[in-house]
């Protein structure tokens, strides 16, 4: 079962096909955010994966999973937008 945002993109991704709407200059922006965002998001999956080899302490060790699965949905949120973006160029 995939996740309520990856139905979502599915459903963004059929549309844009459908009416290619987004005009190159939207999308040559779109493609800059999506970019700068799997920047800072890199930066919090090496950071939690540092904070996990850090033995923390075990109150802190669900803190550090949650925050280790939220960052990579994210990126894959992001890798995934990032393809829709491709197929618009």
């Amino acid at each position: 079962m995939q996740p309520h945002g990856c139905m979502e993109l599915a459903g963004w991704t059929q549309i844009m096909a459908e009416e290619n709407k987004l005009s190159q200059d939207l999308v040559k922006d779109l493609r800059v955010l999506a970019h700068d965002l799997s920047n800072a998001l890199e930066t919090i999956v090496q950071a939690t994966y540092l904070l996990s080899q850090a033995n923390p302490p075990e109150n802190m060790v669900r803190w550090v999973e949650l925050i280790d699965q939220s960052s990579q949905e994210a990126v894959r949120l992001n890798r995934k937008l990032r393809e829709i973006l491709r197929s618009q160029s």
